[in-house]
């Protein structure tokens, strides 16, 4: 049977939409996938938002072939020198008292983790999160993701609680001068979880920025404002950075322009460059109490030394190539290439987001869905947000390698298949 045939007979469709790219994937090589056919595909979405380096970077295939003929794997109660190297290095880029890692494989897995040590050492239940938010399909993962895929899998564990998006374009509560309240609006969200909870209040798990809910930044100053929220009532803020970590926005962390430092921190698909990578990273006073009171989460591959190893690498070339710096400089050259575009699309409605993860939204699902569709057929790929009334909104974030060349020859992709929807 032919290739296409197998993909009916044999997948099971594990999104919503239940539909693949129609293009057989042969490899990929910096920034662009290359098919079985030849045809060159610019990757804009670095893989699933994670291969940050590019594909097949050299440094990353050179550490592959080195630790996967040395060692690779491990019972979960042995250690190696690139877990622990990687532990300390991670605590290193981060602010005190940051400095307790944990290492594991994927973002629901890691957040999976963080809920669960924030109920230990709480010793309260109760979860708040975005209404647009998404942190996994693991149980607590997927209680504190409302962006989608909660209907029809039966009740939500109890004592899940969403609290309005600070979202400037789609003001809800207004100020004098008609524009985002955002204190009032985060006033008012913790007074309704407040008469819904049962006095069990552990932790509150926000992304800086929301990158499957329609690339959405919070405000300056709302970090600090829903930290001081958690203070109140005694939970710790876990901050999801698997999208926005590591350099990706311009900075090493997104939380760095707050000046806000979470209880917790989850890292993940950044970390290992494409390669399943997560960790968890929270203070000394946080982990020795979890560990008191019995802290239980070990798995198959807690501590792997291969993919360590990998994130030993990704670290050495971020730091290497400023790729921090040149995010900011990349996402400004992509930015104002943008705003040149919307000056001759209407279709283009707003541009937003920080350093390489830019929001571009379009006026409506239909066009979004066939600017996607046009672009692949002339190289490039893009994601469009599959929420309802959201599917306009693109999710741009190219490896943060990617030249001004490829920049350019994406917006010019981008500008032909827009024009075909004009």
């Amino acid at each position: 049977m032919g290739f296409w045939a197998d993909v009916e007979r044999h997948l099971v469709r594990y999104s919503g939409a239940g539909r693949f790219t129609p293009e057989i994937i042969e490899k990929a090589e910096g920034s662009y996938l290359i098919t079985e056919s030849g045809r060159r595909i610019l990757d804009f979405t670095s893989g699933q938002m994670s291969a940050i380096l590019g594909h097949s970077h050299p440094d990353i295939v050179a550490t592959l072939q080195r630790q996967a003929a040395t060692l690779d794997h491990l019972f979960s109660g042995m250690l190696s020198r690139p877990v622990v190297d990687l532990a300390r290095r991670l605590a290193e880029s981060l602010p005190d008292p940051l400095e307790k890692v944990l290492l594991l494989t994927t973002g629901a897995e890691a957040n999976e983790a963080a809920i669960r040590m924030a109920k230990l050492v709480t010793g309260k239940h109760e979860i708040v999160s975005f209404a647009r938010s998404w942190h996994g399909m693991t149980q607590a993962a997927a209680n504190a993701t409302y962006s989608s895929g909660r209907k029809g899998y039966g009740p939500a564990v109890p004592g899940n609680f969403a609290i309005p998006v600070p979202f400037a374009l789609r003001p809800d509560i207004l100020d004098a001068d008609g524009e985002l309240d955002w204190q009032r609006q985060l006033d008012l969200g913790f007074d309704l979880v407040d008469a819904q909870s049962v006095g069990a209040l552990a932790a509150c798990i926000v992304e800086p920025i929301l990158s499957s809910g329609g690339v959405i930044d919070l405000p300056e100053g709302y970090l600090a404002a829903l930290q001081a929220k958690c203070r109140e009532r005694g939970m710790l803020l876990i901050l999801d950075e698997a999208q926005t970590g590591l350099c990706r926005t311009g900075t090493w962390y997104a939380f760095q322009r707050d000046g806000v430092v979470p209880d917790i921190l989850t890292v993940s698909k950044t970390l290992g460059a494409g390669l399943p990578l997560a960790a968890v990273i929270t203070s000394a006073e946080i982990e020795e109490t979890a560990h008191e009171r019995g802290y239980l989460f070990f798995t198959t591959h807690v501590s792997d030394p291969l993919v360590a190893a990998v994130g030993n690498t990704v670290l050495d070339v971020l730091e290497r190539d400023k790729l921090d710096l040149r995010a900011a400089e990349s996402g400004a050259f992509l930015k104002d290439g943008l705003r040149e575009l919307a000056s001759r699309h209407e279709t283009i409605t707003d541009i937003r987001g920080r350093g390489l993860l830019v929001g571009l939204e379009l006026t409506s699902d239909a066009v979004g869905a066939a600017v996607t569709q046009k672009s692949l057929e002339l190289g490039l790929h893009l994601n469009v947000v599959q929420l309802p009334g959201m599917g306009g909104v693109f999710r741009i974030a190219p490896p943060l390698t990617a030249t001004r060349a490829e920049l350019a020859e994406g917006l010019d992709i981008l500008d032909r298949a827009l024009a075909t929807e004009s």
